[in-house]
């Protein structure tokens, strides 16, 4: 494998992101990893590398970069709840400046570098809000990005004007959606919300909940993490790849 942290020009500065692909002169399908809210990490760059292993270039870009390179603040023990929670408090501030406008030049910016180091259309994986952004991302670049896999994406749904849900028709990407178990930020409603739109826009997708799986059940530097439901998240996103990206 080879891999690197590389610098992305974006319309507002520059992204350190993380770049992990096979070990030889071959352009392979491209994946574009869509961090939560914990930020770009080693846990990120271990599974950023297995689905680099399969035959992909995929890009981990730090979606908070307007206020520093990664880590952003420090990391403490995520398996602590309290510590956890001081650490979301603090990059609450980050996570507001990801605003559809923000999402929209950097997605440009990121598919521009996956196009040259891979070969395209892209697929985007997201977790927690990275599903919320890889959303946005693909329904503003429809004709750049083949497939959408989003695994205990918060906030698909909101009451608000802008709410990713009521741009379902924009998106022309296979999609599939791991929803995690009694989840407050994608709630059994919002789930139904989000399929309800789906299904009006004509959408190729599947929409599963993943019982017993806490918000963040892929994340292995957590508490929420859940091994059964990771690997069925890796066995789930490797085949919509080779449906989509590798066919």
């Amino acid at each position: 494998m080879r891999s690197e942290i590389i610098d992305i020009v974006t319309p507002d500065g520059v992204a350190d992101a993380y770049l992990s692909r096979p070990d030889d002169d071959t352009r392979h399908p491209a994946v574009l990893f869509v961090i939560d809210a914990i930020g770009l990490r080693p846990q990120i760059e271990r599974m950023a590398d297995r689905i680099a292993a399969r035959g992909f270039a995929v890009l981990a870009p730090n979606v908070f970069y307007r206020a520093g390179r990664a880590p952003i603040v420090p990391i403490p023990d995520l398996t602590d709840p309290d510590q956890r929670s001081a650490f979301i408090d603090q990059i609450r501030p980050f996570m507001a400046e990801l605003t559809p406008s923000n999402v929209t030049r950097d997605g440009g910016a990121y598919l521009d570098v996956l196009e040259e180091v891979g070969r395209g259309p892209v697929a985007i994986t997201g977790y927690c809000m990275g599903g919320r952004v890889g959303w946005r991302i693909a329904a503003a670049y429809p004709d750049r990005v083949a497939a959408l896999a989003a695994f205990h994406a918060g906030g698909l749904v909101t009451d608000q004007e802008d709410s990713p849900h009521l741009s379902a028709a924009s998106l022309d990407a296979e999609l599939f959606f791991g929803h995690a178990d009694n989840d407050h930020s994608m709630s059994p409603d919002d789930i139904a919300a989000l399929e309800r739109a789906l299904d009006e826009a004509g959408a190729t997708y599947r929409s599963e909940l993943f019982e017993g799986a806490m918000h963040g059940y892929t994340m292995a530097d957590t508490a929420a993490y859940d091994e059964a439901a990771a690997e069925r998240h890796f066995d789930e996103l490797f085949a919509l790849l080779a449906r989509t990206v590798a066919a």
